[in-house]
């Protein structure tokens, strides 16, 4: 099932919800920015963010809103500023279940939601939060799920995911192709480590993501440059699907077999 790409790009740039001189510095790096009213902003100046959001009018194109987890005491708040602007892909934070993505319905029955999966609750019910109708696609967070497990660390100290982590992220990729959804790849915390960004990002492109989420505005070339296929590859893809037009079935290409699924990963790659 192919997932509809609601976002225009692959570079998702974090912006806190209460720096309004920001808002376009981020939305001129990335594809598209994410203002937090969540994490990023303290609980004494979430009223400044919203009316700081609601006062920008940011482009509804290329600006989605985190918002506090629902049932806590910010996200009501949160929507009735969301409802104020043009604004309608909502990142619902810490998402546990399809009634936390109807209650968002309730307060912006047009909104479209990006659930995130950063709790143990949230990644086990990553199926059901795919399948909502209102739901865009599912992102994945690394550092909520372990503190919600107890733990400490969710990298090895080569850099590298643990386990645990390892297994959400690919838990909610599956749950959101499952349902024809896009998934986005977690942010990577060391901003100076640009050659693990570059690695996971094009590990993250090759295994089916549509973007990943990024801290910080030189972060944004390294994750374009791996989700944008190379020269050989496009003309791979081009080239195989010119042959198949003639091969019905199975039919070998370059030394390799090629049948319906490579085919689908060529049409995916030029797509």
């Amino acid at each position: 099932m192919t997932a509809v790409h609601p976002l225009p790009g692959p570079a998702l740039l974090f912006c806190p919800g209460d720096r309004p001189d920001r808002y376009g510095k981020a939305a001129a790096a990335a594809d598209a920015v994410i203002l937090d009213l969540e994490d990023a902003v303290a609980p004494l100046d979430k009223p400044a963010a919203r009316q700081a959001l609601v006062a920008a009018a940011p482009d509804p194109a290329r600006t989605l809103v985190r918002i506090n987890q629902v049932g806590g005491e910010h996200w009501r708040a949160d929507l009735d500023a969301v409802a104020r602007t043009a604004i309608r892909l909502v990142v619902v934070a810490k998402a546990s279940s399809a009634q936390d993505l109807s209650a968002v319905l309730d307060a912006v029955p047009d909104a479209r939601v990006l659930a995130l999966c950063e709790t143990a609750r949230g990644v086990l019910a990553a199926p059901e939060l795919a399948a909502h109708p209102a739901v865009a696609g599912l992102m994945w967070g690394a550092e909520d799920l372990v503190a919600s497990l107890g733990g400490t660390s969710s990298r090895r100290p080569d850099g590298g995911y643990r386990d645990v982590a390892r297994a959400a992220r690919s838990q909610v990729l599956l749950a959101a192709g499952a349902y024809g959804k896009i998934a986005v790849d977690a942010v990577h915390l060391d901003i100076a480590d640009l050659d693990g960004l570059a690695a996971e990002a094009e590990d993250a492109a090759a295994s089916g993501f549509s973007a990943t989420a990024c801290i910080h505005p030189t972060q944004v070339a390294a994750i374009r440059a791996a989700y944008r296929p190379s020269a050989e590859r496009v003309e791979w893809a081009r080239a195989v699907l010119a042959a198949a037009e003639g091969a019905p079935g199975v039919f070998r290409f370059r030394g390799q077999m090629i049948d319906e699924p490579v085919l689908a990963q060529a049409r995916g790659l030029l797509g």
